[in-house]
């Protein structure tokens, strides 16, 4: 389970896309707080700033011509097997939305979608 440095967002390949959005919508759900090496820092957090993440995979998603679920545009929801949240307290969006998507962070993505095959530029809207 990985969160994608938020600037990759737009440059994942289909596969990437989606599977960041199942994985997401995991960690909203029963996944909160449970413990995974590579993102134990998304609990160090308020709920919101995943909501945040979320907003800017679902929103790639539609660009592309997918539909995801409208009720995940609602930060209180959790999926269907988890109670929603009984408010969400919003917090200002920053840029990056988790301060440890920083520049070391994004290397490590870059090998790690490269190591699968993956080769994404960061100066065009291209990946092979």
């Amino acid at each position: 389970m990985r969160l994608w440095h938020q600037s990759l967002i737009t440059k994942l390949p289909r596969q990437q896309l989606l599977g960041q959005h199942r994985e997401v919508t995991a960690l909203r759900g029963n996944g909160w707080g449970r413990k995974h090496s590579t993102v134990n820092y998304v609990f160090t957090h308020s709920p919101y700033k995943l909501f945040q993440y979320h907003i800017l995979v679902m929103d790639e998603m539609k660009k592309r011509g997918y539909h995801p679920n409208s009720i995940w545009y609602d930060p209180c929801y959790r999926g269907q097997k988890c109670l929603p949240y009984s408010t969400a307290m919003p917090c200002p969006l920053t840029t990056p939305i988790y301060p440890e998507h920083n520049s070391t962070y994004l290397q490590e993505c870059l090998e790690n979608l490269a190591q699968k095959g993956i080769i994404v530029s960061l100066d065009s809207h291209q990946s092979k």
